[in-house]
């Protein structure tokens, strides 16, 4: 039995993550430029990009085998 995330698990992975990963860039680019709208624009684009590079990161380790263990649900 083998198993993989759906697609649109990866997606919202991907999502969630970023969502939290550009709050963070947004505070740190308005930390050192003190420029709201920089801080916005910049986290824009790091959304985006790193969501599409998150995105095809998932999805090509959900093809590589190493690592994974398969559980067997009957016990058996």
């Amino acid at each position: 039995m083998e198993e993989h995330d759906a697609p649109h698990r990866s997606a919202v992975k991907a999502i969630t993550w970023r969502i939290l990963a550009t709050i963070t860039t947004i505070i740190l680019v308005f930390i050192f430029t003190g420029k709201v709208v920089i801080a916005f624009e910049v986290g824009t684009l790091e959304f985006i990009v790193k969501y599409v590079l998150f995105y095809l990161h998932e999805r090509l380790w959900d093809r590589i085998h190493w690592g994974r263990v398969i559980i067997n649900p009957g016990g058996r």
